[in-house]
């Protein structure tokens, strides 16, 4: 515990990079944006300790007041997370209102569509049929990668 005291008394600023460090490496196990702040308090003390001797008591106080108020403004400034359940990276709920046209001719109500650059399998409201490059309008998602569209 000795040689603890020594280096903490010896070197504060690396001691509190290193304590930021460990909340750092918390909020990228986690996730949460929670951890962040603290960390940004950390390495501001740090920094204070590198051009200004405050002694262990007041440092401690000074991480404590700027982790609380870096909490506070940083949850209240910056915009809360996407909701859990929307995947950015599915652009099927985006692609509706888009238009397109019949890749093939559809039979029966189904077929495939080109729509924003790429084809999709298709169903086509009411069903029937469909020549291919008729324009269409994309109006839902069917279960996974399934358009539903209706004829323009």
């Amino acid at each position: 515990m000795a040689a603890a005291e020594a280096l903490f008394f010896a070197h504060p600023f690396w001691v509190w990079l290193a304590v930021a460090a460990v909340f750092l490496v918390g909020e990228l196990v986690s996730a949460s944006g929670w951890l962040l702040w603290p960390a940004g308090a950390a390495a501001l003390v740090g920094l204070l300790t590198a051009f200004v001797p405050l002694g262990w008591p007041l440092e401690i106080v000074l991480f404590v007041a700027a982790a609380i108020v870096a909490t506070y403004v940083g949850r209240r400034l910056l915009p809360p997370a996407a909701k859990a359940g929307v995947d950015i990276n599915d652009p099927a709920p985006r692609l509706v209102g888009h238009r397109g046209e019949a890749a093939a001719e559809f039979r029966g109500g189904r077929g495939r569509v080109f729509v924003d650059g790429k084809e999709w399998a298709a169903e086509l409201e009411g069903g029937g049929d469909l020549p291919a490059r008729a324009a269409v309008t994309v109006t839902g998602i069917l279960g996974g990668a399934r358009l539903k569209v209706r004829s323009d």
